[in-house]
């Protein structure tokens, strides 16, 4: 049970929204903007956020398409993630969100709410680390198209009112060869202890993590190392391990040691699927 009273608004546009906001936080309150609600409803029962108005973004048309336009898939922050895999319009983002949490709950996960998620992992963001995608958000009044890095380092960095409307992705990488894996200590739906992302563009292997270290990433160092074909794979892995950007997680899900070894395996399931040498 929630603990505390809050207002519930569902605007059914983009300006709505924003309005909503606005006048929410005009009045001395604070506003939580939900795609999905389902990390929201997690840490209130708990007392890890408060808010006095809960603002739902699912009424915002632009916020449920998914579909292929001309050469873009775009993708709504509402769209939820059975809804991504089940379209088998990017297989690879299909086949990381599916290995998020159960099937019920991916239900009402979206893909929105995880990019945006205050835990770790954000697993649904690799494939599109990999693929130079593009996110539609709100900028005050107005609607802009930036690309995801420029907005998002180790999680999304959104200025208060802020909202994702969408990701963008070049149609061109939803066909390339690629790889999902993601290995855990408990359970096939337990948090990663590493959960790898991988694709080959142009003859070049480009792979993201999560669980490994306290943010999801994608190395130009390591990527560098792992596409030098002039060392044995084994030496690539090694070399590649020393380029992590920060220190291993270290929990519950596995100790640093632990991750450090299943990382190497992941590596090594990696660069043998995408066929990177010997």
């Amino acid at each position: 049970m929630i603990s505390f009273d809050f207002q519930y608004f569902k605007p059914s546009s983009v300006a709505d929204t924003v309005k909503t906001y606005n006048e929410v936080h005009k009045q001395g309150q604070q506003a939580v903007i939900i795609s999905g609600g389902t990390e929201f409803i997690t840490f209130a029962r708990v007392n890890k956020i408060h808010a006095d108005a809960v603002i739902d973004s699912k009424g915002i048309p632009e916020c449920n398409v998914l579909e292929k336009r001309d050469d873009e898939l775009v993708i709504g922050a509402a769209v939820s993630l059975n809804k991504i895999t089940d379209s088998n319009l990017f297989p690879l983002l299909g086949a990381t969100v599916k290995q998020i949490a159960d099937h019920t709950s991916r239900n009402k996960i979206t893909i929105g709410g995880n990019i945006n998620s205050e835990l770790i992992y954000k697993e649904s963001v690799l494939p599109l680390l990999l693929t130079d995608a593009k996110v539609k958000i709100t900028k005050g009044n107005s609607v802009e198209i930036v690309s995801l890095t420029s907005v998002f380092d180790r999680k999304m960095n959104l200025t208060s009112g802020e909202l994702l409307l969408q990701v963008i992705i070049d149609a061109s990488y939803t066909s390339l060869p690629y790889v999902s894996l993601k290995r855990t200590k408990f359970s096939k739906v337990g948090y990663p202890v590493v959960s790898a992302a991988a694709i080959v563009k142009d003859g070049r292997l480009r792979v993201a993590f999560s669980g490994v270290c306290d943010y999801p990433f994608r190395s130009d160092e390591m990527e560098n190392v792992l596409n030098d074909s002039s060392l044995p794979v084994s030496k690539r892995i090694e070399t590649a391990m020393a380029h992590l950007p920060s220190d291993i997680v270290d929990d519950l899900q596995g100790s640093g040691e632990y991750r450090a070894f299943v990382l190497k395996n992941v590596l090594l399931d990696v660069m043998e699927e995408m066929e990177m040498g010997e």
